[in-house]
């Protein structure tokens, strides 16, 4: 195996352990949704907007999320545990 290839097994292999991993903090509820900081085409689901995953049309949309772990989206510059959407309904009711 050469130097290019053993590289693209290793990266791969890392994804899988990633995704291995992010699925285990799902699991047991240590994660939170993050609004505000989901790159163009990378939130997890839908929102008013549509239906699904991976829709987001621009960075940093405050209506869009991403799971990260607890504790560490108010860490993240732009990123809120509340939406845009929530946000704008509570100013209605007052």
């Amino acid at each position: 195996m050469n130097t290019k290839n053993a590289m693209l097994a290793a990266a791969v292999g890392s994804l899988f352990t990633l995704g291995a991993a992010q699925g285990a903090l799902a699991a047991d509820g240590a994660t939170e949704k993050c609004y505000g900081v989901a790159k163009a085409g990378m939130n997890d689901c839908g929102t008013s907007k549509h239906g699904c995953g991976g829709k987001a049309a621009t960075d940093g949309d405050k209506a869009e999320w991403i799971k990260v772990p607890k504790g560490t989206c108010e860490k993240i510059v732009g990123g809120s545990l509340e939406s845009s959407e929530k946000a704008a309904g509570k100013k209605e009711a007052m």
